[in-house]
This record gives structure tokens, sequence and C-alpha cells, in this order.
């Protein structure tokens, strides 16, 4: 145990309970495995092993500790197990008010010539193809944007043996996740989700959506003057009133910009199933084209600006859910994977989305627990106070705070009040 300081005693107990959470069927390698890695990625802030290792300070050679990360990051592949468990503990925590959004991604390595798997993905900064790994997030906030949690995240690429379309491993994600959350909260997807398939599997696992629409999408729905037409999604604004209005503030780089929407509902349906009815909600003011978003939702007071509103919240909350999705990249250096194994990387990527779990629900269990917190957003050295989506805080202040350990996760030992304690005990974290 590092004697000089209790705070990082009790963050590394911390962490030792929670990794022998998530890893409670394995035996005791792979338990300790899981342990050094959630300690050295955090640590570290980055996922190469060698700066893993550096972090864990063990009095042998790097390169022998390195080897034995690399050996059991590709002998078996967790990532399923991780997200299982994931979203066993965040169960309780999702309610029938929160969204849970759907957000695809990827890891772009352009450079890469020998990772297995590689596969095309698309990168959407510079508008052209790229090679990497596909990555699928699901990640549950409430519209108050104060609570985010992870719920599952997996990297995946199309050049595997039993991949089928992007489609079917969303409708494999979402069931999942609802195998456990039941059809609490509100799911909400990009225009990914402007697919049938997905739609239907949607309505046939009775949850409510919000999705958006491709602007080239066919509706049918009724004009002004009443009469059944069946029309593209860009042109619905024309049969309908935006007689709705809602004013936003943007904060961009520290900038504030107002934004002033006009919004209006209608009933649409979907050629092929007619007689299957969503509301459509048409936004104008965030950008050249108005956005269009359809919900099942039931019940929505057509005459209340409010009741219209929520429907655009529940969307705008995912970019919220979004920034989770940003968070695991950036703050632990994600897509500089320098591991070959395809079993490495999926693994490597539930690693890190366990530490987004354990950083933004787990820590905040107790109001003890939120007393560290308060003490980590201190050693992060906000220039302009802790940011609503506090994460990137957390990785800063828990990366300085282990700054200060002269020694690694191992063997970690906290004495509380029974005056003893071992790798599975029940953790008291600030004994009277």
């Amino acid at each position: 145990m590092d004697t000089k300081s209790l705070s990082i005693s009790r963050f590394k107990a911390q962490l030792s309970k929670f990794s022998g959470i998530i890893s409670k069927p394995f035996g005791k390698t792979t338990k300790r495995f899981f342990r050094e890695m959630l300690y050295g990625i955090q640590a570290s802030q980055d996922i190469k092993l060698s700066n893993i290792g550096r972090s864990l300070q063990e009095g042998i050679e790097l390169i022998k500790t390195e080897d034995r990360l690399s050996r059991n990051l590709s002998k078996e592949d967790f990532s399923d197990h991780i997200n299982n468990e994931i979203i066993r503990l965040g169960d309780d925590k999702i309610t029938d008010e929160m969204v849970i959004a759907i957000d695809p991604g990827d890891i772009m390595k352009p450079y890469a010539k020998v990772m297995e798997n590689l596969c095309g993905v698309w990168d959407g900064s510079k508008k052209q193809e790229a090679i990497g790994y596909h990555l699928c997030q699901v990640t549950a906030a409430n519209l108050e944007h104060n609570k985010i949690v992870p719920l599952y995240c997996e990297a995946y690429s199309s050049a595997e043996k039993d991949y089928v379309s992007s489609t079917v491993k969303v409708k494999k994600v979402i069931s999942k996740v609802i195998e456990k959350t039941g059809a609490h909260g509100v799911w909400t997807i990009d225009r990914m989700g402007d697919c049938e398939e997905i739609i239907d599997h949607f309505i046939s696992n009775k949850l409510q959506f919000v999705t958006r629409l491709k602007l080239n999408r066919w509706l049918n729905t009724t004009n002004k003057n009443g009469g059944q037409i069946c029309v593209q999604a860009q042109r619905l604004e024309r049969h309908m009133h935006l007689n709705h209005k809602a004013q936003i503030t943007k904060i961009d780089d520290g900038k504030e910009t107002v934004i002033n929407l006009t919004f209006g509902i209608t009933r649409v349906a979907l050629p092929n199933t007619p007689k299957q009815l969503f509301y459509a909600v048409v936004i104008k003011g965030f950008g050249q084209h108005p956005m269009i978003l359809i919900t099942n939702k039931k019940e929505v007071n057509v005459r209340d600006s409010k009741a219209i509103y929520s429907i655009v919240e529940v969307y705008l909350t995912r970019w919220k859910c979004e920034e989770c999705y940003r968070y695991i990249k950036q703050s632990y250096n994600l897509e500089d994977l320098r591991v070959r194994s395809y079993i490495s990387i999926r693994n490597t990527v539930a690693m890190v989305h366990a530490i987004a779990y354990f950083t933004s629900v787990y820590m905040g269990l107790s109001l003890k627990l939120k007393v560290a917190v308060q003490k980590i957003f201190i050693l992060s050295k906000r220039f302009f106070g802790i940011p609503s989506f506090f994460h990137y805080a957390m990785a800063d202040g828990i990366c300085e705070l282990l700054k200060k350990a002269n020694t690694g996760i191992e063997g970690i030992k906290f004495k509380g009040k029974t005056g003893s304690s071992s790798d599975d005990f029940q953790l008291s974290l600030f004994p009277d």
C-alpha cells in the first residue's frame, strides 16, 4: 500500500473492489490482469502496454511486464463478459425518463498493415473512406444531462467471419441491453436509425424511440387541406405548420451562441407499413436543412410546445451521450492501439468502457465517494471550473493523483475499522 497518501490508497482500494466485481467468475491470474489493466490505463491515460506496464511499477524488467499483459490480453475474448457485467451494474439506474443512445463509431488505423481483421470505415471528419475498426456504444443519460450511465461498447470488424451487416449488429446490441434493462427509457439513434429493420426491432420489443430521418426518406402524411399524400422528408415542412418556437444556447470553445428554433409536429407513416402511425417533428434552425425526427411516443399533445419539444430534447440528449464516446477516445488515447490481435483490440476497448462506467457511475455511489471525486477534480487543474460533462476532469485528476503513487495496484491493503483487509473486501472508504 502507498503509505504517503490516504487518497491514493482509497482510490486503489475502490478500483480493486470494482475490478473484483467484473472479474468475479475468473481465476486469480485473470483477476490480477483485470486489476492491472484498469489501474494502468487510468494511471498513464494511455492504452499502450508499455505505458501501462510503467505505471504498475513492478520490480522486474519492463519487457517482462509488457509480455505478461500482452499474453493475457490476447488469451481470451473478455469483451462480452465485461459488457454484460456493466449492463448488469447499470440496470437499476435506468428509469423510464432516461434517454438510451446508440452511437456507432470507429477507430481509424490509417497506417496499420498487419493488425488482424482491419476493415473499411468512414472518416466523418475528412468525408472519405479509411481503414480501422467499427465501434458500437450504448449510453444512457437523463434529460438534465447530470447523469451519464455507460452501458455497452464493442469493437468489431466487417472482415470477421460471422459479420452480416451494421444493421444486424445494432439489433443484436439492442437485444443484449434490453435483456437486462427491459423496456425502460427512450431509445435514440442518428440517421443510421432511418432503417425499417431497426424501427421494426424497436416496435417488436415494445421500445419507445426517437430517430433522425434522412431527408430523402418517403413518408405518408396529410397536407394542410387534409388530403393523403406521399412526400420526401425534406419537403414535409411545406405540408404542416411550424408554429412553435424555442431558443437554446450552444457553447463551443467557451463561446455562447444563441440558436432560435421553429418546429412543428404531424402524423406520418412509412409507405411499407401505412397502418403504423408515428409522429414526425420538423425542426428548423440547426443548419441549412431542417432536422426531421420520427418517434412512436404515444399521447403527445400536439398543441403544447413543451410536449413537442420534449421529443427534440430526447434527440439533443443523444449529443450528450455522444460526448461519452469522445471521452473514451480522447482521454485514454484509444486510437493509438498498438496490438495486433483482434481479441486484444476488443478487450482493450471493453476495458476502457469499464473505466468509463467506473469514473462516471461507480465513483459516485455514495456521499463518501463524492468527497473523493471532489479531491480528484481539484487535482485536474481546470482553469474554468468543472464542465457539465465532468469525465475529462475525472480522467485528468485520477492520472495526477496516481502520479504521486510509489507503488502499483498489486498487494493493495486498506485497514479500516477491523484493522485488516484483503483483495476481496467490503470497503469502508472513509472510516471514522
